[in-house]
This record gives C-alpha cells, sequence and structure tokens, in this order.
C-alpha cells in the first residue's frame, strides 16, 4: 500500500537533489584561486549537504513507498533538471531531450495506471 505522505516526500527529495546539482554546476562554472578552493566553498559544501539530507528523507520514505515505486518516483529529476538547464543555464531542449522526457512521463503515467496493481 502506498503512503501518499512518503510518495510526496520522495518527490521532494528529489527536487531538492536536483536543486542540489543545478548548485555543484554553479560552483564548476566559476575560477578558483585554487583545487582546494573548488571544492571547500560554501556553495559546494552546501550542495553536499543537501544531497545527504535528501538521502535520509528517501531512507524515511521508503517506510510507506514500495521499492517498485521509488525508482520511477526519482525518475522525475530529468524533468527537473531539464527545465533548470533551460531556465538557469540557457541550455537548449531538442527533439532527443524532448522525445526522451516524453519517454519518461509516459513511463511514470504506465507504472501509475498499471504497474500498482
Amino acid at each position: 500500500m502506498i503512503s501518499w505522505p512518503h510518495a510526496a516526500l520522495i518527490l521532494g527529495a528529489t527536487f531538492l537533489a536536483a536543486i542540489s546539482q543545478v548548485m555543484l554546476k554553479k560552483a564548476a562554472e566559476k575560477e578558483y584561486k585554487s583545487k582546494i578552493y573548488e571544492y571547500l566553498n560554501p556553495l559546494v559544501i552546501f550542495a553536499y549537504v543537501i544531497f545527504v539530507v535528501t538521502t535520509f528523507l528517501d531512507i524515511f520514505a521508503y517506510r510507506g513507498v514500495p521499492l517498485s515505486l521509488g525508482p520511477v518516483l526519482e525518475a522525475t529529476s530529468y524533468i527537473y533538471v531539464t527545465i533548470f538547464g533551460v531556465k538557469i543555464f540557457g541550455e537548449k531542449i531538442n527533439k532527443r531531450k524532448l522525445l526522451a522526457l516524453a519517454l519518461i512521463i509516459f513511463g511514470i503515467i504506465v507504472y501509475a495506471v498499471i504497474g500498482n496493481r
């Protein structure tokens, strides 16, 4: 049986992890005075803290979500990262990316409709 609050927690944690990925990409675009500062700066440290927090949120959320549903919900990260890439980094969406996102969304819908019987 699915606990919808737990499923929402996985979706929220996935969204936070996507934000963390954006923070790491932003940090990677900057020039640093030494290699150590590439890893020991507030943006990178905070991004990794978010990753750790989302890991614990996922662990808790799996108490109410079947193992077969978790990866389906976490697949939404591709959607978030693509949207962030377009809005924040000015990336372009080509036909292949659009098709890939459509397949991901289709897979989520198929699981929601028939995969949970």
